[in-house]
């Protein structure tokens, strides 16, 4: 009984470790999310196809190791096929666990860019910095270099 006990445990803690880590959202809930919010948001739409979207991606978990009352949402416009697995595995290999992961399933950009930000186009990489406590919230619709993102933080901060 006891080995029966230990085995059924081994398996639920497997489960547990390789569960899905990047959640299925549509736009709806992303809003709800972010209109919710108690803490100050970086919210970075990006897809592992975008190269731009890869190269800022190490610059924004820079930052918010060092602002540790905000939190790094991650927005995935990957394809459906990748979802999960791809995603997971490209955030795994690049070490870019630490931030909340959404893929958004949504496939009509006319219909959900302007939610986030009425001057979207659906270009990415796009970031959405809110700060709900002060009534902050700037859009930046193209890439950020390291030292764009640094500021950036500072002034949600602040």
């Amino acid at each position: 009984m006891k080995q029966i006990l230990c085995f059924l445990l081994y398996f639920f803690l497997q489960g547990e470790l390789s569960a899905q880590f990047v959640k299925k959202v549509s736009i709806g809930e992303l809003e709800n999310y972010i209109n919710a919010s108690q803490k100050p948001l970086v919210v970075n739409f990006w897809a592992t196809f975008c190269k731009p979207c890869v190269e800022e991606l190490p610059y924004f978990l820079a930052s918010v190791n060092q602002h540790d009352t905000v939190e790094l949402v991650l927005v995935s416009l990957d394809l459906p096929d990748y979802f999960p697995t791809r995603i997971e595995n490209f955030l795994k290999n690049r070490q870019l666990i630490r931030a909340t992961h959404f893929w958004l399933d949504e496939t009509n950009a006319d219909s959900f860019c302007p939610r986030i930000d009425p001057g979207w186009e659906g270009a990415i990489p796009v970031t959405l910095w809110v700060n709900n406590g002060k009534g902050y919230r700037k859009f930046v619709n193209r890439p950020m270099t390291e030292a764009q993102i640094k500021l950036a933080f500072v002034e949600l901060t602040n």
